[in-house]
């Protein structure tokens, strides 16, 4: 049982580390150099953004702190609903608050963040500027 937990865990970790890319349409240039060949200019032009200051992530620490601000607000009214049925509201409220607040932080610490647009806007026109045709990222 505990195994299953830490690899669940781990696979939370995991999956919240990946980081998006582009998809590619598959063109006549994407045909004719292959996947491999796309996967690697696709690292190239994601590595020049990043020399050129972009950043392959908006902010974790924004991210993780609104999901904790939002989560305690949420945890917060609807634990003073459910405290005010049993009859106490404001112990119903600081302890949905802090339950949000925690589920709220947890899942800002494990959401994938986003990249931002200046870094995916220069990789796809780099990709473009290579023959490629980017539709999207994922």
């Amino acid at each position: 049982m505990r195994q299953i937990a830490c690899l669940s865990v781990l696979g939370l970790v995991l999956s919240g580390c990946a980081a998006p890319k582009p998809i590619l349409y598959p063109n006549a240039h994407y045909q004719q150099v292959g996947a491999d060949a796309a996967q690697a200019d696709i690292q190239d032009c994601m590595a020049l953004a990043k020399e050129a200051g972009a950043s392959s992530s908006e902010g974790k620490t924004a991210q993780v702190a609104t999901g904790t601000v939002g989560g305690g607000a949420v945890g917060s009214a609807a634990g003073a609903v459910g405290g005010a049925i049993l009859g106490h509201p404001g112990r119903g409220a600081m302890v949905g608050a802090a339950s949000g607040a925690t589920a709220g932080f947890l899942r800002g610490l494990f959401k994938r963040s986003p990249p931002g647009a200046a870094f995916t806007n220069y990789v796809d026109r780099c990709l473009r500027d290579r023959g490629y045709d980017p539709t999207g990222w994922q």
